[in-house]
């Protein structure tokens, strides 16, 4: 079934839509929740609560163009959440690991004025984004929206992990210097 027809049977509160997400999308949301919490289980249950945030946030959204990215930000950030809750220390330290590597080319919005900008900064990494080589800009989703480990991500486009290191590390400078020139200060 097509996105914009299971948006529709949320709209209509019709409980279809949740199994026809499920037939469509569960196994790829399973698999996220998995990369993060690395127990089956709490995937599960990650990916079921994904079905009931979808369930209470549309509407009034209406994800029919991007119903997917939507539900794969809903089921990352429960994830993470859960890892939070359930204090799975190396999930944490991965975490953390991830956001420090970021921290070199993303400002921090420490004040309310950073927070407003937020979503312009968003916009501005994802022109970023889009400019970079279809290969390269997987990678960096891989690893900073998806969580993948390194070895993972050498695996899926079968490169050294040297070369993934590297590869992320320029596109790193790359957005850090993007932002400067787009008039963010690091």
């Amino acid at each position: 079934m097509e996105d914009d027809k299971i948006v529709d049977l949320y709209i209509a509160r019709n409980e279809e839509a949740i199994r026809h997400t499920c037939e469509k999308y569960g196994g790829k949301l399973s698999c996220i929740s998995l990369r993060i919490t690395e127990d089956a289980q709490t995937a599960e249950e990650c990916e079921n609560d994904t079905y009931l945030e979808a369930w209470n946030r549309i509407p009034p959204n209406e994800p029919r163009t991007y119903f997917f990215p939507f539900l794969s930000r809903i089921i990352r950030n429960i994830s993470i959440n859960r890892c939070i809750e359930k204090k799975r220390i190396k999930r944490t330290a991965f975490i953390v690991e991830l956001t420090s590597e970021m921290e070199q080319c993303i400002p921090n919005p420490d004040d309310v004025e950073g927070h407003m900008e937020a979503e312009e900064l968003g916009r501005v990494i994802s022109v970023f984004l889009h400019r970079l080589p279809k290969e390269k800009r997987l990678m960096f989703m891989h690893r900073y929206y998806h969580l993948d480990s390194i070895p993972s991500i050498a695996k899926r486009f079968c490169f050294s992990e040297s070369k993934v290191k590297t590869t992320l590390f320029r596109i790193r400078n790359d957005l850090k210097d993007y932002l400067f020139k787009e008039g963010y200060i690091i």
